[in-house]
């Protein structure tokens, strides 16, 4: 049951990060889930070296979607270098 929240949650993550970037990303589905919980894992981890988070204790909601804004950002910059 936790990976299926883990899931839906990363769904809604990806898609508020999504709709707070601008620009078109063509992605689908699977791939904005998994820009939501690679987000969360990221701000997990940023946030456990800043010390905002213990070890074993995941990000908060909105860390989550500043984690999927993020990789969004670093997405968005790789794929405008690999067009030009």
């Amino acid at each position: 049951m936790e990976i299926l929240w883990t899931i839906i949650v990363g769904f809604i993550v990806g898609v508020i990060a999504k709709f707070l970037h601008p620009g078109r990303e063509n992605m689908g589905f699977i791939v904005t889930t998994l820009l939501g919980i690679a987000g969360s894992f990221l701000a997990g981890y940023i946030g456990q070296a800043l010390g905002w988070y213990h070890a074993g204790q995941g990000a908060g909601f909105i860390g989550s979607i500043v984690g999927a804004f993020i990789l969004l950002l670093i997405y968005g910059f790789v794929k405008g270098k690999a067009a030009s």
